[in-house]
């Protein structure tokens, strides 16, 4: 049942897109949701950062934002609240608090099952790229750390390094100059229906995995290929994935 999903699924995308058959080259990865169970700690600091501003948010509202630049979402909240002329400069003094209310929280944890989906990729032969909408340094330091070896210096896509954060394509366009893959071999797995859209405009195949709150329906409006439970599950397809794309 899942392999004839999972090839219905490239099926379809190839015929979308006017793609021949190509086998799996590249894999653009996003970090928080992903790579870490680290979302709950980014919607506490955004809350209270937020809250010191005078403006409540909700919980869930953050998994909605997610894969947009921090700027982006300071803008999109103040506008919001009938302040919509924050100078480049309060905008960056605002994400410093956020980025420091994250950060006193502690360690965060890598997500279940990303380990042995980033070990089936290498022992795959498939190039791995980092496209995170964060810039949360003490995150993406933590990289080295947590996933030795699972990417290689320069393959990565931060918040700094563009102009549009999801769910423009930009990232992922960026995520393929680096892997130096064309979409039509490379697969994006992501968390967030901002960078599902991000995904899927780039043309790459885009995987959803459902990490938080946000309802399957989401993910499926936003275009997902694939749409898996939890990383675990997705580790566990992914060899069978890669073969059907090779085939």
């Amino acid at each position: 049942m899942l392999e004839s999903s999972i090839k219905e699924a490239i099926t379809l995308w190839r015929a979308e897109n006017g793609f021949l058959k190509s086998p799996l080259r590249a894999a653009l990865i996003d970090m928080d949701g992903v790579l870490y169970d680290s979302m709950k700690y980014h919607t506490l600091a955004w809350q209270k950062m937020m809250s010191e501003q005078g403006v409540e948010c909700s919980r869930d509202e953050f998994y909605l934002y997610e894969g947009m630049t921090g700027a982006a979402t300071i803008s999109l909240l103040m506008a919001r609240n009938g302040r919509p002329e924050l100078s480049d400069e309060e905008v960056k003094r605002l994400y410093a608090i956020k980025t420091e209310y994250f950060r006193q929280l502690g360690k965060k944890e890598p997500m279940p099952g990303a380990d042995r989906m980033l070990e089936v990729l290498r022992e795959r032969g498939i190039k791995r790229v980092l496209v995170t909408g964060s810039a949360q340094s003490s995150l993406i330091n933590a990289l080295a750390e947590d996933y030795p070896g699972a990417f290689l210096p320069g393959m990565m896509v931060t918040a700094l390094d563009v102009n549009n954060g999801k769910p423009h394509p930009e990232p992922y366009l960026r995520g393929l100059e680096k892997a130096g893959v064309t979409n039509a071999r490379t697969i994006v797995i992501e968390n967030a229906p901002l960078g599902v859209r991000a995904g899927r405009a780039s043309g790459c195949f885009t995987v959803a995995v459902t990490t938080g709150p946000v309802p399957r329906e989401a993910f499926v409006d936003a275009g997902a290929n694939l749409i898996f439970p939890s990383m675990n599950e997705f580790a566990d397809a992914l060899p069978t994935l890669i073969d059907i794309f090779d085939e």
